[in-house]
């Protein structure tokens, strides 16, 4: 037993040495290995997979909450999702109404192979900010962390999001805000059901 393990140890080190001595063969063994680490990067995966059951249109009934303990802005609107990129992320294109007037967004979520995080960016004609969240999913439920430029102070104030799949064929979406008091409130809630 002892010769075999000491033999086995003399053939590592042999091509280790060997290895060291050849500068194609590290190059080569280097180069495999970062296309190794890039494809796992690249390919989409179970985490992705979670995301599916928010590909469709989806009708969204919309309550904005302007001031705390006020009755909630209603507003409503269409959420059309696809896969993008070879499924991974998915699109999502809103149109709609608030305040009796036109509201557009799009969107995508995706997750970070690298960082181990959901990503979501969001825009719309409310604004020219882009907001970019990360977060992560416990079962059904993805909660994402973000901040968005106030346009009365230009600083910066914390946002949280909750993304529940409630099934196929409803989901909803929550965020919270920094109030007044610098405490997080309630800012919206949206409410999808798939459109048959």
């Amino acid at each position: 037993m002892r010769r075999i393990l000491a033999a086995t140890v003399l053939i590592a080190v042999t091509a280790t040495l060997a290895f060291a001595d050849d500068p194609k063969a590290q190059a080569a063994a280097d180069q495999k290995a970062q296309m190794d680490a890039m494809m796992k990067a690249a390919t989409p995966g179970d985490a992705h997979k979670k995301l599916g059951a928010m590909v469709g249109t989806f009708n969204a009934d919309v309550k904005m909450f302007m001031q705390p303990g006020a009755p909630p802005a209603v507003g409503d609107g269409v959420s059309e999702n696809s896969w993008a990129l070879d499924g991974r992320w998915v699109e999502q294109r809103f149109s709609g109404t608030f305040m009796n007037m036109p509201f557009h967004g799009i969107g995508f979520t995706g997750y970070d192979n690298i960082k181990k995080k959901y990503i979501s960016t969001w825009i719309d004609t409310a604004t020219t900010v882009m907001m970019v969240s990360t977060g992560d999913a416990s079962g059904n439920t993805f909660t994402f962390n973000s901040t968005m430029d106030d346009p009365m102070t230009g600083k910066a104030s914390p946002v949280k999001e909750k993304l529940t799949v409630i099934d196929d064929d409803h989901h909803t979406l929550e965020m919270w805000g920094a109030g007044p008091d610098g405490k997080m409130v309630k800012m919206m809630d949206i409410t999808y059901t798939r459109k048959k």
